[in-house]
């Protein structure tokens, strides 16, 4: 019988841990015998020594393992789904899920919440009256099953993947969130629990990003891909560019707002791109042929789907979404051509503005937030408005108007569009 520190003096050592003693040291983990100092230290092991193939296919299995898998093999439609590693202004969910649904898919999109500078898809939801995350796994069932829906965006249920949960709160508190086998098991262990056919992993890399660098993303994309294929799930990984923000919102309501436009025929063009791009590879990996999703867009389906797919979670579509009550405007202290809008600055802006959480569990403010007016390859004038911020509570302004200051690099030359979609894995 194995026991804690025996797997941790192996794993701290260089050793390749086997199932067994990956199989005991979850569930002991997940029914208390393994205490969370325990983790914690094997967690750190595990990021300083990294895993094989082999420990994290077994590793991964075991969090699946501690908790229940859904089952929609049953469903008229293939299902696919897509995980995004977060970003700022990333609202791609919001009109993707209903777009795949309108082609001809069952999406099932178990989502989460924001901390810190990225953004969670349920807060953005929630700023929809009347909608709510909380579903049970019957309620998804319907709505996945209903001809006029097809797609749930929700909270994942406590019985998905439980050890995940434990481990993640251990790993956000003793500096091993970074650990490319420990976030690889994370996303994975819940996507596969959630009983998807397919999915698609949008993998951001950039200053806005978990992933700083293209060769940290590329081995996080493929960790991951070959998960998912180790437990039957096609998977296909895109890396997709997080140097700046996604569209032209940071915050909740107004990211909802800026999807809307999107399914309405409009939108900014790197969302429509992206949210295209994207619909595609879904479709492709759920074996959809001869459907473009640009079409469904352009003939007012997909916004059909998001209509029905906000009803089906109690929400009012047509209610007017929340308006901040107070606002400031950062302007250019000189002129010049946008040649780089920093992510992460425009993130931490509407963090700090009230959009979105400290720590888990926080209340968000709805209509916080940041609107831009000047992206990559604009041309400003001295005084022009950069941006917009948004929030209920004045005071928050001057401490997020520093964290955005400095965002915008200006030059005297245009700059090329960088490319979205910088590689792909699997598929």
């Amino acid at each position: 019988m194995p026991d804690a520190v025996s797997v941790i003096a192996a794993k701290r050592d260089g050793r390749v841990l086997t199932t067994a003693q990956i199989d005991w040291v979850i569930d002991a983990f997940t029914r208390g015998i393994v205490a969370d100092e325990q983790m914690s230290a094997l967690a750190m092991a595990i990021m300083w020594r990294g895993m094989t193939r082999a420990e994290l296919s077994s590793w991964t299995a075991a969090m699946i393992a501690s908790g229940t898998r859904m089952d929609f093999s049953d469903l008229a439609r293939p299902t696919v789904d897509k995980h995004s590693t977060g970003g700022v202004g990333d609202k791609i969910t919001l009109p993707l899920a209903p777009l795949v649904a309108a082609c001809g898919a069952s999406v099932p999109q178990l989502s989460g919440r924001g901390l810190g500078h990225t953004g969670g898809t349920l807060d953005k939801l929630e700023s929809i009256p009347g909608w709510r995350a909380d579903l049970s796994a019957e309620e998804i069932h319907s709505i996945l099953a209903d001809p006029a829906v097809g797609a749930v965006v929700c909270a994942a249920g406590a019985d998905l993947a439980p050890a995940d949960k434990r481990l993640y709160a251990l790993r956000d508190v003793t500096g091993t969130v970074e650990s490319i086998p420990l976030i690889a098991s994370s996303i994975m262990s819940k996507k596969i629990a959630e009983g998807t056919g397919a999915l698609v992993l949008d993998v951001k890399v950039g200053a806005g990003a978990f992933m700083k660098n293209i060769d940290d993303a590329r081995a996080l994309a493929e960790a991951m891909v070959d998960l998912g294929g180790d437990a039957g799930v096609r998977t296909i990984a895109l890396m997709t560019a997080m140097d700046s923000p996604l569209g032209l919102t940071a915050g909740n309501a107004l990211e909802v707002e800026e999807s809307l436009e999107v399914l309405a025929g409009g939108g900014p063009a790197d969302i429509v791109e992206l949210t295209v791009t994207l619909a595609r590879t879904m479709l492709s990996a759920a074996g959809i042929e001869g459907v473009d999703p640009a079409d469904k867009l352009a003939d007012g389906s997909a916004m059909d789907r998001w209509k029905a797919m906000i009803a089906a979670q109690g929400g009012d579509a047509s209610a007017p979404l929340p308006v901040a009550k107070e606002s400031h405007r950062i302007t250019a202290r000189s002129g010049g051509v946008v040649t780089a809008l920093d992510a992460m600055g425009v993130g931490i802006a509407a963090w700090r503005l009230g959009a979105g959480r400290e720590r888990q569990g926080e209340p968000v403010q709805a209509a916080a937030g940041v609107r831009l007016h000047a992206k990559p390859g604009d041309r400003v004038s001295e005084g022009q408005p950069l941006a917009t911020l948004y929030t209920d509570t004045p005071a928050k302004f001057e401490y997020a108007a520093e964290a955005i200051a400095d965002a915008w690099t200006l030059g005297t030359d245009a700059v090329a569009a960088s490319p979205i979609v910088l590689g792909r894995i699997g598929g």
